[in-house]
């Protein structure tokens, strides 16, 4: 996921810290919903699949596009449709069915991002066709959006005013509304309960009996709901750098500042060793220095080449970004350089335009048809908007104004014990949901003590956005199925960055071959399969 970052030991230094952040949420678990008779599907379970060369002079010659219609509501299938965009390489010799893919986000869209980065599955392609999709509300599938309002929800930059709650919560309530104004009729049916139900008509109208599936980050949210709605019809599931499906909003956000602070950390003790790291070669001082530079630009932004300014909470969501990946790591350095020594931004920008920390657009339009946008009609805060969107849809906790404006002064000291750098930055954005309605609480009840086939859950030890420990405790609370597989490297996810995990993860989706729960794969380095910058 995109938003959400955490990781690994910190996790640890919040525990006491989440009493509080949980003293925010308020009451406990809803009860769920009592099962209701069945809406008929088979008009949507009938549908057959039409591929054709994707358009637009970015995509590969051997991608094939195409798409599925599905239910708005599902509670009314006989009412208003949406469809739903597709991508597939085919498979290169008998094809065994498909394998689908979810790169994250939530907001990430398919179908851009296997026309980007498809090389790396193609091993895959030995005995699936490798599919991938945009979800509804993102890419082309029925895109939302908020539209000229959309800044005032961007409260990662500097007008996010944490010593007037109630002037910020009124701003992000006025953003809640411009989104739903925007957005059209998809936003009430957004999320990842209507996505994996999406995700089945997919697989149906693909010709396969089982779905299976590689799903990252947020995408292992998405698998793992798939998991307990349709536990007959899995597969071959992985699910690489594992969300939690547990923890509310708030303690989310801390552990996230802490993981992120343990990765910038990292960074800096990489970055100290060498002469050209622009905040020196003494760590101890490094590591003030970046925290010095952040306020300096929050009360002293910079001009920007491309008009606007550039803020320390900017900077903090480049940064952000940048560790991602050991990848990424001196192109990070040589940005926070050129800033540094020359105030230039242009580097930091490029690292902030792929983030969450994203200013969401203006002149967005409402997309109330059902078909398929064109890509350049994609409105360009969609990524943004549909992260809030979704997170929001899954879930329920919503304290009141009241509430957030006595506890927030608190809240404001443990995020920034957890990260100086990154606690503000991730305490705005606990109060996205603010003026939304309240999200399922199907996620949390209901996802759990599955009987499925064996899933393969990895876990990465130095992971910035889903630290170790949720993939055991996701593990854990999923049941007997779930067999983990123990990432020693640094990074989002291990497929793209690890060897040894990029193979046991083909060798179990093309052949079924499982490691032992518990077995572990050693850092190797930067590995050859380049970064993922999968939320």
């Amino acid at each position: 996921m995109l938003t959400m970052l955490c990781t690994r030991p910190a996790v640890r230094r919040c525990a006491g810290a989440s009493a509080l952040a949980l003293a925010l949420l308020g009451a406990g678990l809803p009860a769920a919903a009592a099962d209701g008779p069945r809406p008929d599907l088979t008009r949507f379970y009938r549908q057959k699949v039409s591929w054709a060369a994707c358009e637009g002079p970015d995509m590969p010659k051997d991608l094939q596009c195409a798409k599925v219609t599905v239910p708005l509501d599902y509670a009314r299938p006989h009412a208003d449709t949406l469809d739903v965009a597709l991508a597939r390489y085919r498979a290169t010799g008998r094809s065994r069915g498909s394998v689908l893919l979810n790169f994250g986000g939530p907001g990430g869209p398919g179908v851009r991002e296997l026309a980007a980065d498809g090389r790396q599955f193609m091993d895959l392609t030995n005995g699936y066709d490798v599919v991938t999709f945009d979800p509804r509300g993102v890419g082309r599938s029925s895109p939302v959006s908020c539209g000229e309002g959309g800044e005032e929800a961007a409260v990662t930059n500097e007008n996010a005013d944490l010593a007037r709650p109630q002037a910020l919560l009124s701003k992000l309530r006025r953003a809640a509304d411009e989104c739903a104004r925007h957005s059209g009729r998809v936003l009430p049916h957004i999320g990842t309960v209507n996505a994996s139900r999406d995700l089945d008509v997919i697989r149906q109208a693909l010709g396969d009996e089982k779905l299976n599936y590689l799903g990252f980050s947020y995408g292992t949210r998405l698998g793992a709901v798939y998991a307990a709605q349709f536990p007959d019809k899995v597969g071959r599931m992985a699910l690489d750098g594992v969300d939690t499906l547990t923890e509310p909003l708030a303690e989310q956000g801390v552990a996230g500042a802490a993981g992120q602070q343990t990765a910038l950390d990292d960074f800096l003790d990489w970055c100290a060793t060498d002469r050209a790291c622009p905040f020196g070669t003494d760590r101890r001082a490094a590591g003030d220095t970046v925290v010095r530079l952040v306020r300096s630009l929050d009360e002293n932004p910079v001009p920007t080449d491309f008009g606007g300014t550039f803020s320390g909470q900017d900077l903090v969501g480049a940064i952000g970004q940048g560790l991602y990946s050991r990848d990424l790591w001196p192109s990070l350095e040589r940005a926070l350089a050129s800033l540094v020594e020359d105030g230039d931004t242009r580097g930091v920008l490029n690292f902030s335009a792929s983030g969450v920390g994203l200013p969401l657009g203006q002149h967005g339009k409402d997309n109330g048809h059902a078909g398929l946008v064109d890509a350049d009609e994609v409105p360009p805060d969609n990524l943004p908007a549909a992260l809030m969107a979704i997170n929001c849809a899954d879930d329920p906790d919503r304290p009141t104004g009241d509430r957030i404006a006595k506890d927030i002064e608190g809240l404001r000291d443990v995020y920034e014990q957890a990260s100086p750098v990154f606690g503000r930055y991730r305490l705005t954005q606990l109060l996205m949901c603010y003026g939304r309605p309240r999200g399922t609480d199907f996620i949390r009840d209901r996802v759990k003590d599955l009987d499925t086939a064996r899933m393969l859950l990895v876990g990465t030890r130095g992971d910035p956005a889903t630290p170790y420990w949720w993939t055991v405790e996701t593990a854990r609370r999923l049941g007997p199925s779930a067999v983990v597989l123990d990432n020693k490297g640094d990074g989002h996810t291990g497929y793209s960055s690890s060897t040894c995990v990029h193979r046991k993860v083909d060798d179990f989706l093309l052949y079924g071959s499982l490691p032992p729960s518990g077995s572990s794969c050693p850092a190797d380095g930067h590995g050859p399969l380049g970064a993922r910058n999968a939320g």
